[in-house]
């Protein structure tokens, strides 16, 4: 069979769907790396990670499986799911590119008031800072962060805030996460095409007066 033929689309939706297992895999690792190096010690961190690697993979696996054996049923629920992490994925991605630096102010404090005090002296250490932001509004919250701190920052008296440091690094940083997830959401919408073509291809196996 030629390319756009029923081996071609079977073959592109495997290896679609093996990019996505390793993807799947490189967050699993990654998030048991972090956690066994004690780079992050909170469990919400590392969970909400492995599980996005988890979905990801299993999502894969029935793509995959789908593919091999042409299962219709399977290909189908491969094609509404990937189509309802596209709409997700689209929303943040706009999301991201489209945020200023006061609704990035705002982010840093409605989360890291909801953060436990080890995954604070986590990112603390990590990053050599203290507290978030030493502003007037947070100056109570800051003193209290700047008390508990550990980092390495404080021996030599010349810490500077978390927030101002991820501040420097936020608006690009977003902007490369928006247009990464802007990229990898359309690879989604290329497997629901790849799945929906390869559906309403007949095996040239099978019996040829086979409905499908």
């Amino acid at each position: 069979m030629g390319c756009g033929g029923f081996t071609c689309y079977k073959n592109a939706l495997c290896a679609l769907n093996v990019v996505y297992m390793l993807v799947g895999l490189l967050l699993i690792g990654v998030a048991a790396w972090g956690k066994g190096f004690g780079i992050v010690s909170s469990i919400h961190i590392i969970g909400g990670v492995i599980a996005i690697g988890v979905f990801l993979l299993i999502i894969a696996i029935i793509g995959l499986i789908g593919a091999i054996s042409h299962h219709q049923v399977m290909l189908f629920i491969y094609m509404v799911v990937l189509i309802l992490v596209f709409i997700f994925q689209l929303v943040v991605s706009c999301s991201c590119l489209a945020i200023n630096t006061t609704q990035v102010v705002q982010f840093f404090n409605a989360t890291w008031s909801r953060m436990g005090n080890d995954t604070r002296m986590d990112l603390e250490n990590s990053l050599n800072c203290c507290g978030l932001l030493n502003t007037t509004e947070s100056r109570m919250q800051f003193n209290t962060d700047y008390s508990m701190c550990k980092a390495e920052c404080i021996k030599q008296h010349k810490c500077v805030t978390c927030g101002d440091k991820m501040l420097k690094h936020a608006d690009e940083a977003l902007k490369i996460l928006g247009g990464v997830g802007l990229f990898f959401s359309f690879t989604e919408i290329l497997g629901v095409w790849l799945a929906f073509r390869y559906r309403n291809q007949k095996d040239p196996r099978a019996n040829p007066s086979a409905f499908l």
